[in-house]
């Protein structure tokens, strides 16, 4: 099967769409995972249900499969069947995104012993105030580079004798990646608006409404 995902890239008003609403929605993801000024750690599944809930305003919900197994590390979401990985990163460097999140150290060996990248990637680079973009990488892109310069040179494993977050991609190949020929971005230029946002009133209202069967 053509892969589905570079529709979004050919799509001119989608393309345009998506650069006048990721920055807001990104940053309502912000607001929605923050406690006292500081974002927490459910950032990243927020900012995922935003690029699924994307694939499903452009391919419809029953082509889109988000509720994937826990066993499946890489895999975030399924269109028409293929496997996607979904990442996203804040700021200018491509460093410190990861493969896989854990805390076993040993899991995290063995990961990187059994690592062949195995589906297409969907990547965001937020930089608010600045440009990013949203990047296509095709499985046969990760592939290429992940067979030229190795293993060694491709993953980052956390450092012995330290509270290990997880497997990452270095951030050379995660270059390499994004600078690819093959690789589609949308460029994003990362600007915040002003919102007026609050956490607890939808869940108030929800308090309000009046159901017979409560």
């Amino acid at each position: 099967m053509t892969n589905r995902l570079i529709e979004i890239f050919e799509d001119e008003k989608l393309v345009a769409r998506i650069q006048k609403r990721l920055p807001h929605l990104f940053q309502l993801a912000e607001f929605e995972s923050s406690r006292a000024g500081k974002i927490g750690m459910e950032i990243g599944s927020v900012r995922e249900r935003i690029i699924v809930a994307l694939l499903i305003y452009k391919f419809g919900e029953a082509n889109v499969e988000s509720e994937i197994p826990i066993t499946e590390s890489e895999v975030d979401v399924k269109l028409f069947g293929e496997p996607i990985s979904v990442k996203t990163i804040t700021g200018n460097s491509f460093g410190g995104v990861k493969l896989i999140w854990t805390v076993d150290a040993e899991k995290a060996r063995q990961f990187s012993e059994e690592y062949q990248p195995r589906c297409d990637m969907l990547f965001v680079q937020i930089n608010w105030g600045k440009e990013g973009g949203l990047y296509y990488i095709p499985i046969k892109v990760q592939r290429r580079l992940f067979d030229k310069i190795g293993k060694k040179e491709y993953i980052k494993l956390p450092k012995a004798g330290t509270n290990p977050r997880g497997v990452e991609i270095t951030k050379e190949a995660l270059t390499s990646l994004v600078e690819d020929t093959e690789t589609k971005v949308i460029k994003i230029n990362w600007q915040r608006s002003e919102i007026k946002f609050n956490p607890y009133k939808r869940w108030v209202d929800l308090w309000k409404e009046d159901r017979n069967e409560l």
